[in-house]
């Protein structure tokens, strides 16, 4: 959809980081934006369905949906206590269901409309310690490509993100359980994957990957499993599998 000043857009964890690069990016097109968080404007909790339904109807028409909140632990899955399981899977996994359940509605009525969905490079393919968050990342890559095939014909498209090593405050309080290659501080800034984001929404792109080492993970990941552990290996500089 060609993005017109005036349009309506919903951002979800748009406080910080990707989230809120994002949000600045449609701002910036003359957009209205909705930034979503348990203390944002609107104010609504991804992991209460209610909660997300009342933000989502109190801001009105949404033309464009970015469902981006989600949160990092990691552990080894043997030593990650159920209450940050059931966690990550509500405000990653559900929480991204509930908010495009919420949105989704007035769209197909309107036959307009645009939905993001911003994974993560572990839902391609995980790392050591990430088996829970990978697994929420991988759910949510699931849904994008089925939803994505129900709302052919309808007006409304739907974008996959994946990004990859980007500058954020998302795992800041993780940092000490991170594997070595994040205390390197390395990563990219968000603004150029908000930029991509505008441009996926405008061409109805199927998927956005950054870094470029996220979509050679995705090629590598279908053609040769092995090539893709050593290329995790290469970015990440320890073992990303036995």
């Amino acid at each position: 959809m060609q993005l017109q000043p005036g349009n309506r857009v919903v951002v979800t964890g748009a406080s910080r980081g990707i989230g809120a690069a994002i949000a600045d990016a449609f701002e910036r097109r003359g957009c209205t934006v909705g930034r979503v968080s348990r203390s944002g404007d609107p104010a609504g909790d991804v992991a209460d369905p209610d909660s997300i339904a009342r933000a989502i109807e109190g801001f009105g028409q949404v033309d464009v949906l970015v469902a981006n909140a989600g949160i990092a632990h990691y552990l080894p899955f043997t030593e990650m206590p159920p209450e940050l399981i059931e966690q990550l899977t509500r405000v990653n996994w559900l929480g991204t269901v509930y908010t495009v359940k919420a949105a989704l509605p007035g769209m197909l009525e309107r036959r307009r409309g645009h939905v993001v969905i911003v994974s993560s490079g572990a839902g391609i393919r995980s790392f050591p310690g990430a088996a829970v968050y990978g697994a929420t990342k991988a759910a949510q890559r699931g849904f994008g490509e089925a939803l994505r095939h129900e709302l052919k014909g309808t007006g409304v498209g739907l974008t996959m993100v994946y990004p990859g090593q980007i500058r954020s405050s998302l795992h800041d309080h993780e940092k000490e359980r991170m594997p070595d290659w994040y205390k390197l501080e390395r990563g990219v800034p968000p603004e150029p994957l908000a930029q991509a984001v505008i441009e996926a929404v405008e061409k109805d792109k199927r998927e956005v990957f950054h870094p470029a080492s996220v979509r050679l993970l995705r090629i590598m990941h279908g053609l040769k499993p092995a090539f893709a552990d050593a290329l995790l290996r290469r970015i990440m500089h320890r073992s990303a599998a036995p």
